[in-house]
């Protein structure tokens, strides 16, 4: 498939998916008369990236777990990376569930407060009403 069909697949630009490329993030194909052809692999390729990104592996990372995803084949050191991150992710996942506690708790909290709980701020001149 072509690069605009490719980038609406995978919900990115045509951009993002020229960036992939630049970066070694991903290879598409060339046609005979050298335009990028996407496979439904890459497209699933870009989907996988964008997952590790919002998961907040930065680039170099994704690029150095990239081909043991690819292959299947790990290195201890490609094993440790794994766990690293992934270790990372359940660190910001346990904060992020913390967070959300807190905030079920305050708005908990507002929910049970009434209009009349607070006073009314006053407003305009002392002496005046």
């Amino acid at each position: 498939m072509r690069i605009g069909e490719a980038a609406k697949r995978a919900g990115v630009s045509a951009r993002a998916l020229r960036y992939y490329e630049e970066e070694g993030l991903i290879e598409p194909a060339r046609s005979s008369g050298g335009h990028r052809t996407y496979s439904e692999a890459v497209v699933e390729q870009v989907l996988f990236i964008r997952c590790l990104q919002a998961a907040g592996l930065p680039g170099r990372t994704i690029l150095t777990l990239l081909p043991s995803v690819d292959t299947g084949f790990t290195t201890p050191d490609m094993v440790h990376r794994l766990r690293t991150e992934r270790d990372r992710m359940s660190a910001q996942i346990v904060s992020m569930v913390e967070a959300r506690e807190r905030l079920d708790e305050l708005i908990a909290d507002a929910v049970r407060c009434t209009v009349t709980d607070h006073p009314r701020p006053v407003t305009g001149r002392p002496g005046s009403r």
